[in-house]
């Protein structure tokens, strides 16, 4: 299984764990967005690079053992994390420094055979995390 670049975080809802992928050039803001979900009450999954593979048609993430449980916060270092080991990835997000639209159309991206939503949103926006929240709600 070759990692993919992305940070991964969940959410518990009725019916399980969904989790969002957070992908994006470094520097971008994956682990900073993850972060501020995490303090509303989310779980990181993966930080950085995700093993991301399809089962049942549906995808999954988990961390590289050799980061599991881990976080790099940029200007303070790497920090330990409650992670969980496995998600199921409802969303994935991209992440850019630049204008979104502000309607537009749903989107797709298919990884691994499996056909995922697809959010783009800038990280450094105060309301980032709840926009993530509010469109994986409306799945």
């Amino acid at each position: 299984m070759q990692p993919v670049h992305a940070t991964v975080v969940a959410r518990w809802a009725p019916g399980g764990w969904r989790a969002v992928a957070l992908r994006g050039a470094s520097g971008v803001g994956k682990s900073d967005l993850a972060l501020r979900l995490i303090q509303t009450g989310w779980r990181l999954v993966a930080d950085d690079y995700a093993c991301l593979f399809a089962s049942g048609g549906r995808l999954f993430a988990r961390a590289p053992e050799t980061i599991r449980g881990r976080m790099e916060v940029r200007g303070v270092g790497i920090l330990p994390v409650c992670a969980l080991d496995l998600a199921p990835v409802v969303m994935v997000v991209d992440l850019v420094h630049e204008p979104v639209e502000r309607l537009p159309e749903p989107r797709n991206v298919t990884l691994f055979g499996v056909s995922t939503p697809l959010l783009t949103l800038d990280p450094r926006e105060a309301s980032a995390g709840e926009k993530v929240a509010a469109a994986i709600a409306r799945l």
